[in-house]
């Protein structure tokens, strides 16, 4: 095992990243128990901090382990030094603080335990995906697949990277602009998915949808049945697993 965490992951160049999704995963899940400990008003969990009777939420806290981490960051050289893995450790600890109340900083009040919270914790989900896939060693639109070797000519090389980058970011786009954000994300590291997300219908309600697809048009109504048939028992799948993970929200008051 030891073998194996050296050869890919810190001989690869990728032990920062490594660390920074450990932590990020490990303190997403540590607050989400701390919060619904809290909720729960469970008498031997510390509850919150609550300097002079003002409430600080932990986005706080996640601003200065991010600014801690980050800046740490860019001033140590070696990636695989273990200076290098705190800091990293600590941008992980303090991003997932950060998403985890992503919800309260987009609408600017405390929507934790509202069905507006929930976006915090797709974006959390989204977020470890994403990285998940770049320690895998897969690279955004395909950066590191194309380069000039021994001999190529540096122009031609140049504009075959250049037109895959726009080629696979404009797929991306369409994916995106037509209501499939996991397909379009995913589409970003494996172009496949974002070329069969361009090409397939928008969801309905999308910006896509909107523009192009007039009300009553033959294409607006597959792309509802389809919703109906496909994306809304997925949606109701990854809520209901959302909500054993981070805790459903509060029912609205009456």
């Amino acid at each position: 095992m030891g073998e194996w965490f050296a050869r890919e992951i810190v001989d690869s160049g990728r032990l920062r990243l490594f660390c920074f999704l450990s932590a990020f995963i490990v303190t997403f899940l540590f607050i989400r128990f701390s919060v619904r400990m809290i909720r729960r008003q469970v008498r031997w969990w510390p509850g919150n901090v609550t300097p002079g009777g003002h409430h600080i939420h932990h986005v706080v806290f996640g601003l200065v382990f991010m600014c801690v981490g980050g800046i740490g960051g860019l001033v140590i050289e070696a990636p695989s030094s273990p200076a290098a893995a705190v800091t990293a450790t600590l941008f992980g600890i303090g991003t997932a603080l950060v998403l985890d109340e992503f919800a309260l900083v987009l609408h600017l009040k405390d929507v934790y335990w509202s069905e507006q919270g929930r976006l915090s914790v797709q974006v959390v989900f989204i977020a470890i995906a994403l990285c998940g896939l770049a320690l895998l060693g897969l690279r955004p639109l395909g950066i590191e697949d194309f380069g000039p070797d021994d001999g190529d000519d540096v122009a031609e090389a140049a504009w075959v990277v250049g037109l895959t980058l726009v080629f696979n970011l404009a797929m991306a786009s369409i994916t995106l602009l037509k209501g499939k954000v996991w397909t379009g994300l995913i589409g970003l590291f494996v172009t496949l998915f974002s070329i069969v997300g361009a090409i397939r219908l928008a969801r309905p309600g999308s910006p896509w949808a909107r523009r192009r697809y007039p009300e009553g048009s033959p294409k607006l109504a597959r792309a509802a049945r389809r919703e109906a048939r496909l994306y809304l028992p997925v949606r109701h799948l990854a809520t209901k697993l959302g909500d054993l993970v981070a805790g459903g929200p509060s029912p609205p008051r009456k």
